[in-house]
């Protein structure tokens, strides 16, 4: 990698590019005017809602630890508690929970609860959790001919499980392969004719299944729906109103201060040529880690996902071929002194970026952590080599062969660069080792960068191609093979559906890194199924951006 991207960054001299060729896209302007820019103050609760929300968390935490006749329903105990967005607070409580039912699970005499709704259940939260369970439990639930019983057709809640459960397959599962296949065409035809709330729930998983959505969204989603159900656990429901409520004001303040971070650029003024997607990107952030504990990484990434779209967009749709010579040698330095030899619109750019990483890099000095922002730099440099390489490719009209162009891709679509710089301002468990192991292309990351990759090829390759833009996926596929553009959307799916089985492997125990780690890389998989599955909704600033925004920064949940 490191060879091919130090031969292409050699500067050409045999084409002359006037300055003013510019590959100007004309983005579309932000959708949240000054929305997020009112004052937002402290949320401080009374003592007796503090008193009441800590009460509330022992009580749930009880019945999580608390011995019951069925292991069967600990699982739906901690099922609810996922699902209502509450689980961070109880990790050690459901490790251990799911210890028992999974030594359960592999001793047979000892397991209860046959039927299909009790078995997907388990099945889906011993994988998500890395237990290596396998597949064949759903063997009892096929007929003579190998075919799924036609009796489940009628168990809609079993069957939407199955579903749910299929979506946690690894390579060479056939039978979770048949599952997807049958649950999907039954909950297809039932989908209208069953009653709120299970009628929503279908939706949502049809369009959404739970292994490819953000946690922040299920539980948004899901409080009204466990609500709806009318057999809930009171305390569980009322503690998940609340947490929702105390997360969302954090988020709230933490964007107010991000936003006035971006005003103070004046981006209309300095950068009229970008996408403005301050919002989308702290959101593109609280969809990596919305705990409150994680509030400091998430600013300083969020910050630096700013930083690099603009970035994206200088090589893009602005930065003229001589200028992003210079400007790739600058940022290969990372020194003020280099700041003279751009041009003004690349100086406030590069002086505000080395800001952001020293300020950073003053925070984590503090605990003996300065060497993660220093990788977090040469992250970042790397960034910039390989927007040149694609930047070189459009100045030569090249399109690259898919040997080529997949390397450089799947470093130029941001995924690795947010992995690391998400690791920054984490917790202990984050170490030398686990950035060392990122740099080193695992399979996780690489498997998150070829959704994110991927995605965005196939729906905005059209739209970039009418204004001058670096071939994409799509157009490298097409040409190599000689294949119609279906064609090649149909192969790249077929990456990206294997590409969730590579995560879906990478999670079970024992693991290459951290499991907090983990989440972070699956989590960014799921940020771009929600934003690029039929549309670029962050360039575009599309549906599923807006209402999901609002959804978690906007509109209150009432206790």
């Amino acid at each position: 990698m490191s060879s091919q991207i130090s031969s292409n960054l050699v500067p050409s001299h045999d084409v002359n590019t006037s300055k003013e060729n510019r590959h100007l896209a004309k983005f579309r302007p932000s959708f949240w005017g000054d929305i997020f820019l009112s004052s937002t103050s402290e949320m401080e609760m009374d003592a007796g809602t503090q008193q009441e929300y800590e009460e509330l968390k022992q009580e749930v935490r009880r019945m999580l630890v608390a011995n019951m006749d069925k292991s069967s329903q600990k699982l739906h105990i901690i099922d609810a508690v996922q699902h209502l967005g509450v689980a961070y607070h109880f990790e050690k409580e459901i490790e251990e929970a799911l210890q028992i039912i999974y030594h359960h699970h592999c001793n047979p005499i000892e397991i209860d609860g046959d039927d299909l709704y009790t078995t997907a259940v388990r099945f889906r939260l011993l994988r998500e959790h890395g237990f290596d369970v396998h597949c064949g439990t759903f063997n009892k639930f096929k007929d003579e001919n190998g075919n799924f019983k036609e009796s489940l057709i009628g168990d809609v809640k079993g069957m939407l499980e199955l579903y749910e459960a299929a979506h946690f397959q690894l390579h060479g599962e056939n039978i979770l392969e048949e599952a997807l296949s049958f649950t999907t065409f039954h909950l297809k035809l039932v989908e209208t004719t069953v009653d709120y709330p299970l009628s929503t729930q279908i939706a949502n998983a049809l369009k959404r299944p739970l292994r490819k959505s953000l946690p922040r969204l299920i539980a948004r989603s899901y409080i009204s729906i466990y609500e709806a159900y009318g057999t809930q656990d009171e305390n569980l429901m009322k503690f998940a109103k609340l947490d929702f409520k105390i997360l969302q004001h954090l988020h709230k303040m933490e964007i107010n201060k991000i936003n006035r971070w971006w005003k103070g650029l004046d981006v209309a003024t300095n950068f009229p040529f970008i996408r403005d997607r301050c919002v989308e990107c702290y959101f593109w952030m609280l969809g990596v880690y919305f705990e409150p504990h994680y509030a400091i990484a998430r600013t300083f990434v969020a910050k630096v996902t700013c930083l690099v779209s603009i970035l994206d967009d200088i090589y893009d749709a602005y930065g003229t071929y001589e200028e992003l010579e210079i400007f790739t040698k600058a940022i290969q330095r990372w020194d003020t002194d280099c700041i003279d030899q751009l041009p003004d619109y690349m100086k406030l750019w590069y002086s505000e970026t080395l800001n952001v990483y020293k300020d950073m890099e003053d925070l984590m000095s503090k605990e003996g952590k300065s060497y993660r922002v220093q990788l977090a730099i040469e992250a970042m440099k790397r960034q910039s080599q390989v927007y040149f390489v694609e930047a070189k490719w459009l100045h030569e009209n090249y399109i690259p062969t898919m040997e080529e162009y997949m390397p450089i891709a799947l470093v130029s679509c941001g995924y690795r660069f947010i992995t690391i710089s998400s690791f920054v301002g984490m917790e202990e468990s984050i170490t030398k080792e686990t950035f060392n192991w990122a740099f080193n292309d695992p399979k996780i990351i690489r498997a998150s960068s070829i959704i994110c990759r991927l995605m965005s090829d196939i729906v905005g390759h059209k739209v970039e191609q009418e204004r001058g833009h670096v071939s994409s996926a799509v157009e490298c596929y097409m040409k190599q093979y000689g294949v119609s553009m279906q064609k090649a959307y149909d192969e790249l799916y077929k990456q990206i559906n294997n590409a969730w089985k590579d995560i879906n492997e990478e999670f079970l125990k024992p693991t290459a890194a951290p499991t907090s780690a983990l989440n972070r890389i699956l989590n960014l998989a799921r940020v771009i199924d929600l934003l690029y599955t039929g549309e670029d909704a962050y360039t575009e600033v599309g549906e599923s951006a807006k209402t999901s925004i609002t959804a978690l920064l906007i509109d209150t949940i009432p206790i």
